[in-house]
This record gives structure tokens, C-alpha cells and sequence, in this order.
């Protein structure tokens, strides 16, 4: 199928919902982070999509910092007991680090769709990269 038949789709829309970059439809997860295999609307093979560590890097910079800072700066201001940091501390970390990780996710993925992300390459002087590189020598 080509893309072709597809309008762009902002991926902050589809990504955030876990839907298809291509088609906005069909599903984008199998699980709450596995992604599916490819979209059960259109076909579009998720195997181009590699998020990597991308949404635990920025769970970890904007919501876990922020909740451990909290978490440290209740224990410094008030000394309060275990059973606060039980009942207030840990959910509010917890819900913090894992809710953002699948819209995340599904953000990353749906940019790199629509971005069409691949994997760098590097080109020497001769403006050939390292395959291409090899393959000249080897034809000639």
C-alpha cells in the first residue's frame, strides 16, 4: 500500500492516542509498550520504528526528577513519617514515570513515521557511504 492514499497525520495526535502514523486508525501496541507487528488497518510494517530508550529518557528528565525532588523535599521540610512517603510519595512517583511512557512512546514512533527517520549513515570525502564504499571497490 502506498502512501500515497494516506494524508499526513500529525504525529502528537495519532502517537499520543497509540493509533497508526500511516492510517490513524488501526492500533499502534499489543501491550501496554510492546508494539504491534503492523497496523490491522492499513498494513504498515512497525518494524521501521525504533523509540529505543527515548520515552524512559524523558519520563526520567520532566516527570521522575521533578517527583523525587518533591518526594526528598517533603521528607527535608516536614521529616514525615514512612507511611506518608507509602501513601503520597510512592504513588505520585509511580504514576508519574509509568503513565507518560506509552503516549511517549507512541509520540516517538509516529515522528519517526512521519519524519521518515532511518539509521544514519556515514559519507566519506567521496561522497559515498561505507557499503557503497565497499561495493565500488569489490566491482572493480
Amino acid at each position: 500500500m502506498s502512501d500515497t492514499f494516506y494524508p499526513p497525520l500529525k504525529p502528537m495526535e495519532v502517537g499520543i492516542k497509540g493509533k497508526c502514523p500511516r492510517c490513524g486508525r488501526g492500533r499502534l501496541f499489543n501491550g501496554f509498550l510492546t508494539l504491534a507487528p503492523r497496523c490491522e488497518e492499513c498494513g504498515l510494517d512497525y518494524s521501521f520504528a525504533d523509540p529505543a530508550d527515548g520515552p524512559a529518557f524523558f519520563v526520567i528528565c520532566f516527570t521522575c526528577v521533578p517527583s523525587v525532588l518533591f518526594a526528598v523535599w517533603l521528607e527535608v521540610a516536614f521529616n514525615v513519617s514512612l507511611w506518608v512517603h507509602l501513601f503520597v510519595s510512592l504513588p505520585i512517583l509511580l504514576l508519574s514515570c509509568i503513565l507518560p511512557l506509552r503516549p511517549l512512546k507512541g509520540w516517538l514512533v509516529a515522528s519517526q513515521y512521519y519524519h521518515k527517520a532511518e539509521q544514519g549513515r556515514l559519507v566519506g570525502a567521496d561522497g559515498l557511504t561505507d557499503p557503497e564504499r565497499t561495493k565500488s571497490q569489490i566491482n572493480e
